[in-house]
């Protein structure tokens, strides 16, 4: 049986795009896109499939994945969350060789494959190291609150890392570019999407410690031996926005802190 080209359309988490694998084997039907919208305007020659997300076909797929390969399951939810360009199809077509071929493939690099794959984890990797050292949180009545604006959907990897650093504290972290939230209280932690967000000023205190904090990376460099460019090489400018160091004085009412008040939409990435 011939399989038919289609457009997958799913709700964007990695639950929905195993239930696209699982539904293009069921109806031997093989992904020529993938959306997670309602916009398929530009191929619109080809049949969409609109894939609900069912936790038990998404288990099944899982499941068989890592039967041939804990290492691969990892590789393929990891995949998921970096920015690679049509990252779905990358992923698919892993998924695909490794159905036929088994995990021996993985031990090459060069694979044309897994090449692209393993070179967008790397790249998450990297960004995933730096904002662990990079993430700056400030004081609201008690409560820590950060804000990140990373390429790729970093924040299910730093959950851990930061609920168990303030595992006594009550903090969020807000991913400004994926609109995700990490909220954590009490030794329990979720994150959810984010639908509005409305930043309040910082206090009289917030703004002092701010400002040590200015007068810190100021007094730390050698004027004489200022050096951009090497700055730059380890800690990029595109970090910097969210760092308490360089936010400029005349934007210091831009808090990293968001209201209390805010609207969450009912959708959530709990299990990423």
């Amino acid at each position: 049986m011939a399989w038919t080209d289609v457009i997958f359309q799913y709700d964007g988490t990695f639950d929905g795009f195993l239930c696209c694998v699982f539904e293009s084997y069921v109806h031997k039907e093989f992904p020529i896109a993938f959306q997670s919208d309602e916009e398929c305007f530009v191929l619109a020659l080809y049949s969409v499939r609109t894939v609900e997300t069912i936790s038990a076909h998404a288990q099944r797929v899982y499941r068989s994945l890592f039967k041939l390969s804990p290492t691969a399951v990892q590789i393929v939810r990891r995949g998921f969350l970096t920015c690679m360009q049509d990252k779905e199809q990358h992923l698919y077509a892993l998924i695909q060789k490794l159905y036929q071929e088994g995990c021996s493939f993985l031990k090459n690099p060069a694979d044309e494959v897994y090449y692209p794959v393993m070179k967008a984890i790397r790249h998450l990797n990297g960004e995933l190291e730096k904002l662990r050292g990079f993430v700056r949180f400030s004081d609201y009545s008690g409560i820590l609150g950060g804000e990140i604006q990373p390429k790729n959907r970093v924040l299910p990897l730093l959950r851990k890392h930061f609920c168990d650093r303030y595992a006594n504290e009550s903090f969020f972290l807000y991913d400004r570019a994926h609109h995700d939230l990490l909220l954590y209280s009490g030794g329990r932690s979720r994150i959810v999407t984010v639908d509005s967000l409305e930043l309040h000023p910082p206090d009289e205190e917030e703004l002092y410690y701010r400002k040590l904090w200015k007068r810190f990376f100021e007094t730390v460099e050698i004027k004489e031996r200022h050096n951009p460019r090497c700055q730059n090489s380890f800690l990029p400018n595109r970090y910097r926005n969210t760092m308490t160091e360089f936010m400029p004085e005349s934007d210091e009412d831009s808090s990293l802190l968001p209201s209390p008040l805010h609207r969450l939409s009912s959708s959530s990435t709990d299990k990423m």
